[in-house]
């Protein structure tokens, strides 16, 4: 019987402490079971997905650009999907709203958070946050109207944090009054909270890139502030 080498003993360490994902039995399941392409689909969801849910947000487009295949085909991948009972898809509620994708229980490998909806009385002072961040914009939105606060409350039920919905809004703001100012686009305010939905996502994507963008924001408008008040 040979003795273990120091090379086969040594603890293992990941070379990146995140990003990474649990890939066990039921994971080699999935590769058995799907095609080629949503095999593709489903690991794609399965390294973007929130761990204590399992779930994932995407249009059929940003899908489409990941894999580099058409959205058509990516519509095909996710029917088969669900189909298989591996994914339940909860369709995008409009053209703006992104897919839900959740990796059913016999597919994830992590202990799953069950999110209970939450009441009024608890999901209040967070609706009364948002607003207040949403109407500090000044002439860039339209009002808070009672269907941004459902959309609020929907946020939170979602668990996206709160400083990460206001910085979502500064910089979607600062965005829209630059293109204003270069003639981009017809100086109309924000009219719904679900503008910045895809912000959010982005933010969560490139977190370094994104508070580059965040920061300079935020001193353009302490700047502006303080110039007003010197008036």
């Amino acid at each position: 019987m040979s003795t273990p080498s120091a090379s086969n003993t040594a603890r293992l360490t990941l070379k990146e402490p995140s990003g990474w994902f649990a890939a066990g039995s039921s994971f080699r399941q999935a590769l058995t079971l799907l095609s080629d392409g949503a095999f593709r689909l489903f690991a794609l969801i399965c390294l973007e997905a929130e761990r204590q849910t399992g779930c994932f947000e995407a249009t059929y487009n940003e899908l489409a650009k990941a894999l580099g295949k058409s959205k058509r085909v990516i519509v095909r991948y996710a029917a088969e999907l669900e189909t298989g009972a591996v994914c339940q898809i909860t369709p995008a509620r409009n053209q703006h709203a992104r897919t839900v994708f959740q990796v059913r229980d016999e597919f994830w490998p992590y202990q799953r958070v069950h999110v209970q909806p939450a009441d009024e009385e608890e999901s209040q002072p967070y609706i009364e946050s948002v607003r207040e961040c949403y109407l500090r914009l000044g002439d860039m939105q339209a009002g808070f109207r009672p269907a941004d606060a459902a959309i609020a409350k929907e946020f939170y039920e979602r668990r996206i944090p709160l400083g990460l919905l206001c910085d979502a809004m500064l910089l979607g703001a600062c965005r829209k009054y630059v293109s204003w100012l270069n003639g981009r686009q017809p100086p109309r305010p924000i009219q719904t909270l679900r503008y910045f939905e895809d912000i959010i996502a982005e933010i969560r994507r490139s977190p370094l890139f994104s508070q580059i963008d965040i920061c300079w924001c935020k001193k353009v408008t302490s700047s502006g502030g303080r110039r007003k008040e010197t008036k």
